[in-house]
Formats: C-alpha cells, sequence, structure tokens
C-alpha cells in the first residue's frame, strides 16, 4: 500500500468512526426527531427546512427529493446563498433581524414543524428563525453539533440548540475539517454526517409511519419511469402551499 493510499484509508475509517458515533449517540434523538414529523404529517402540517451558508446542502437534501417528503417547504433568504456572493451571504447570516424575516414571509402555522440546520449553531439567522418558529407554536428541530456550538464565536447571545423541541446533535467537530488528525485542515465532515443523521431520521419516520398506519408522501425520482406521473398528486396536493415546487407555473 502506497502512502497516499493509507492516507486515503486512514481518513475513511475516521469518518467511518464518526458515522459509528452518531449511531451509539443519538437513538432517542432520532427517534424524538421522527415522532414529531409524523405528528406534523398525520396532522396535515408542512416541514419548514432551514440553513444558510453550507447548511443549505441539507435543505436541498431534504427538499424535492427522490424518497424524502412531499411536504417539505424551503425556508431562506437568497442572500445567504453563497453562489452568487460568497462573502456576502456571510455578512447576511450574522446580521440581526434576517431569520425573523425570512419566518415572517414564510408565515408557518402549527400543526407546521420548523427543521434548522446549522453546524456552529451562533449566528444570529438559524438562532432567530428557530425563535420565531417557536414563538408561532411550531415544533422545531435543531441540527447542530454541540460541541462545536460551544466552541464557536458567540455572535447572538444563544445557541441554535436553546430554542429547540428536539436538538439532534450531528457531533462535528470544531471547525469542521478532520484531517490530519493531529492537526485538521480540510477534509470538513459536517454535510457528510448531517446527510447520514437526516437519512436515519428518514428511516425511522417511514417505520414509525407503518406501525401507525399513516400513509407518507414521498417523491419518486424523476429520472425513473413513472416518476412524473407518481409526483404528480403530491405536486397537487402541496403545490399551493409550497410555491418553491413551481406547481403553478
Amino acid at each position: 500500500m502506497t502512502s497516499a493510499e493509507a492516507t486515503r484509508r486512514h481518513h475513511a475509517d475516521h469518518v467511518r468512526t464518526l458515522l459509528d458515533d452518531l449511531d451509539a449517540a443519538a437513538p432517542q434523538q432520532v427517534t424524538a426527531a421522527a415522532e414529531v414529523l409524523l405528528d406534523c404529517i398525520a396532522d396535515g402540517g408542512v416541514i419548514h427546512a432551514a440553513g444558510a451558508g453550507h447548511s443549505l446542502a441539507m435543505v436541498c437534501e431534504m427538499f424535492y427529493r427522490a424518497g424524502g417528503l412531499a411536504c417539505v417547504r424551503p425556508v431562506w433568504d437568497p442572500e445567504v446563498f453563497p453562489l452568487p456572493n460568497a462573502i456576502g451571504s456571510t455578512a447576511v447570516e450574522r446580521e440581526p433581524g434576517r431569520g425573523r424575516a425570512v419566518v415572517e414571509r414564510a408565515a408557518p402555522a402549527a400543526p407546521d414543524v420548523m427543521v434548522v440546520f446549522s453546524t456552529s449553531g451562533r449566528n444570529p439567522y438559524p438562532v432567530e428563525i428557530a425563535q420565531e418558529a417557536l414563538a408561532r407554536g411550531l415544533k422545531v428541530i435543531a441540527v447542530t453539533s454541540l460541541e462545536a456550538s460551544a466552541k464557536a464565536s458567540d455572535r447572538s447571545g444563544t445557541r441554535l440548540a436553546d430554542h429547540a423541541t428536539v436538538v439532534l446533535d450531528n457531533r462535528v467537530p470544531p471547525g469542521d475539517v478532520v484531517h490530519p488528525p493531529q492537526q485538521p485542515r480540510t477534509a470538513a465532515v459536517s454535510t457528510v454526517l448531517a446527510a447520514y443523521l437526516w437519512s436515519q431520521v428518514l428511516v425511522e419516520v417511514d417505520a414509525l409511519a407503518t406501525a401507525r398506519g399513516v400513509e407518507l408522501p414521498r417523491w419518486v425520482s424523476a429520472n425513473v419511469p413513472g416518476g412524473d406521473e407518481a409526483n404528480k398528486a403530491l405536486l397537487e396536493r402541496y403545490g399551493p402551499r409550497i410555491p418553491e415546487l413551481g406547481a403553478g407555473a
């Protein structure tokens, strides 16, 4: 085995260890989050998903995703999207008032649920989204890293985890990066861990729905035969409540 191969193998083993650690640490929280989501679905609610910066990758993972829940609405300010203006998006995430404003525009109401992704959980944007959602009577699921949040720069005076019905700790290390272990400087893991954690939540929702006899509204891949036809009824059902689906365009 070459030195490069050994390095890659070591990194792969490290990531697998982090995933195993998630499995060992989060079963009760995964079940609690799944129960919140299933109650929302059974009561006819919408699941709102929010994040900023690279946490928006998880909003995309939830929204209009093959095998994902169809009752998901993305809640976001276009200026927090990093692709057009990366530095600007960082500034916006730290700007007081943005998070509350984005929730006000979406106007969620119970039995809706808010899911907020933020590894550090310290910037005003995600914290305000959680606060405003709670104030409107929604249950809030926070996907964050308690360790990273404890060591992150405090820009809001509080943490995302302080304003959540259920906290899903993705256990991302402070700074996100994990390689090399002695002095980490590359190979961020927040997306890997959060996506894996969310897939575990979806599996748990499926199991609970089967036990309770609840039919889940799930997207079928548009790239398999019959996918478009299968999704048509979901677009008709949720399009009026989730304008980002474009069903009315």
